[in-house]
């Protein structure tokens, strides 16, 4: 089933927060979804319940060549998890050595993960270029680029729009033709920010996939480490994020066997610790 990356020129744009939601809404979809951290924050767990103390990955042990079926964290969302894991900088630095040496590392899971026609899978990259971005780009069916609704994103967007934070050369040119894009924060409050997304979106046209309204209920349901959907389903940023997955389901081919509910999908044989507390 499909790959969809989510990328950032930079950080601070809400990018993760977007992925764990994205993904939320897309299971309320029907879709059986996997979400992968790929980013060495490691935030992305946060929203689904995993206690910050526990720093265990997949990311994070790739040189050993971990199994990612048994990595995998169930959620109560019915999401299957796989975390980025703690990394201290000695060991980031040899993972970035091993999976520029070996790409295969991360390329042969994601082939795994790619072969089950009932998933599709989110990855969640660091912003900018990346090792893990190289690697999984080729795999990907779409790459959604998470602007901020701000002036620098308009003054800047030919240079976002032509692909090359994701890389140089014809790589990034490749990249460019599965480029999508979401703006978030938008305040409709504020005359600055409301240009801002006028203007992207003028310029964007049919490849800005949405925008997500700047809202409070977005940072209340991560304090509670829970997604916004299931907190403050009325929210103006829920209904936002359920208006882009639909978008973004459209444009992806139906799953082969759609899950007839919204129970966990079972597609992970031995799931490990369900994070409850929702």
């Amino acid at each position: 089933m499909p790959l969809i990356l989510f990328a950032s020129p930079k950080g601070g744009v809400g990018k993760t927060t977007l992925v764990a939601n994205l993904a939320g809404a897309l299971r309320r979809l029907g879709r059986a979804v996997l979400v992968l951290d790929l980013d060495p924050q490691n935030a992305l767990r946060l929203h689904f319940g995993v206690p910050l103390q526990d720093g265990g990955g997949f990311m994070a042990r790739l040189v050993q060549r971990p199994d990612w079926r048994a990595e995998q964290r169930a959620t109560a969302a019915g999401i299957a998890l796989l975390p980025h894991g703690a990394l201290g900088l000695r060991d980031a630095l040899e993972q970035a050595v091993a999976l520029e040496r070996e790409p295969g590392l991360l390329a042969t899971p994601l082939r795994e993960m790619l072969a089950d026609p009932r998933l599709l899978v989110l990855a969640d990259l660091p912003p900018g270029p990346s090792h893990a971005l190289a690697v999984a780009a080729p795999l990907a069916s779409l790459i959604v680029a998470v602007l901020r609704s701000e002036a620098i994103s308009a003054a800047i967007l030919g240079e976002i729009e032509s692909g090359r934070f994701l890389g140089s050369g014809t790589m990034a040119a490749i990249l460019a033709g599965r480029l999508q894009f979401v703006l978030n924060g938008v305040d409709l409050a504020s005359s600055l920010s409301r240009a801002a997304a006028q203007a992207v979106a003028q310029h964007l046209g049919p490849r800005l996939l949405g925008a997500i309204s700047r809202d409070e209920a977005l940072g209340e349901a991560l304090a509670q480490q829970r997604l916004v959907q299931e907190l403050h389903p009325a929210s103006a940023a829920a209904q936002d994020l359920q208006q882009i997955a639909q978008t973004l389901a459209a444009l992806l081919p139906a799953p082969a066997e759609p899950p007839s509910s919204l129970a966990p999908p079972p597609f992970n044989p031995t799931p490990a610790t369900f994070w409850g507390g929702r």
